[in-house]
């Protein structure tokens, strides 16, 4: 049996009987395509193409089914790709532990009330979306999230401000460092993004983590400049202590670049690009992505730990960094520029 795959597809390994009614209705609510099997490995080899939204093991039926369905559940959990999708295990009561057992996320009982399933699967999925959607090393929440978020501020109308920092010569320090230093700078920015713009902001605010060294915070508009500006000093107060005594005395090390060529690599700084809606209507989170890319890459270009706002007006044409005038407020640790 061959399944046209999409990553909403929904999987159910099924002896053949119906689906019960609540179960239905739950996976219309996940919407995209869904298809049922009654061999596992067909759902094994279909999760290992790509990640469906979730997997039902439908367990109910004669004890010879019920351990071959719980075999399937093992089999999907002892592989580290397979093993992060969501199962449902839907099963005879006396199989209850048993489930469990074979790496079910949620296990329903044949007799469970169907308003208590219903009421479970979506936590189901609550669960797996919050703790996959995270940095294993930051705790931060991921693309998904992010642009979740973006979305919220879009559509409410409010004004704020989407934050983009990236570190400077971050690849240069962990090329001298290790990865292992590499990831506690990683974890550093992380708690100090967090506790400013919780410090200051609140529930109001929110960070995420992009990815590698890029995270994405979003603030109240009132509160731009503030947050910043504690972002940038802090930053520089606290990254020099992650260097050597002697690194950190001269102020550089000597890295070598791409051609193997020696040059001086100075301490890492951080440059910030700020987008806000306060003289541009965004309709969608990746026009706010967009332009927050655009405006970290310009604070790129600029020396020391630095933050750059748009100061453009939406009927601004848009320009390159390396192009003509990008009107753009700078300010710099300790002071405004």
């Amino acid at each position: 049996m061959s399944i046209a795959f999409t990553p909403q597809t929904a999987l159910r390994l099924t002896d053949g009987r119906g689906e019960p009614v609540w179960l239905a209705a739950w996976l219309d609510e996940l919407g995209g395509p869904r298809e049922a099997t009654a061999s596992a490995d067909v759902v094994v080899a279909t999760a290992l193409k790509a990640r469906p939204r979730v997997i039902v093991i439908d367990a109910r039926g004669d004890a010879a089914w019920t351990v071959s369905a719980l075999e399937g559940c093992r089999r999907l959990k002892r592989d580290t790709f397979t093993g992060i999708v969501p199962v449902l295990a839907l099963v005879p009561d006396e199989a209850f532990l048993d489930a469990f057992d074979a790496g079910a996320d949620e296990v329903l009982r044949e007799s469970a009330d169907a308003g208590e399933s219903l009421i479970r699967a979506r936590a189901l999925l609550r669960r797996s979306d919050r703790d996959t959607d995270v940095h294993p090393s930051t705790r931060l929440p991921g693309a998904r999230e992010i642009a979740a978020e973006l979305e919220r501020r879009v559509a409410s109308g409010a004004r704020f401000a989407a934050c983009y920092a990236d570190l400077d010569h971050f690849k240069e320090f962990n090329d001298r460092y290790g990865y292992h230093h590499g990831d506690n700078v990683i974890r550093l920015v992380a708690r100090l993004l967090h506790d400013v713009v919780t410090g200051l902001c609140g529930e109001e605010g929110f960070v995420g983590h992009i990815g590698g060294d890029d995270f994405l915070y979003t603030v109240p508009l009132a509160a731009v400049a503030r947050v910043c500006d504690e972002v940038v000093q802090v930053f520089d107060e606290l990254i020099p202590l992650q260097y050597s005594e002697q690194d950190r005395r001269v102020g550089y090390f000597f890295g070598r670049d791409r051609r193997g060529q020696l040059h001086r690599v100075p301490l890492m700084t951080l440059s910030v690009g700020v987008v806000t809606n306060q003289r541009r209507h965004f309709t969608r989170a990746v026009e706010v992505s967009e332009l927050a890319t655009e405006m970290k890459s310009y604070a790129k270009t600029l020396p020391g730990s630095v933050w750059a706002v748009d100061r453009r007006r939406e009927e601004t044409p848009s320009v390159s960094v390396d192009g003509a005038e990008l009107r753009a407020s700078t300010r710099r640790s300790g002071g405004a520029a």
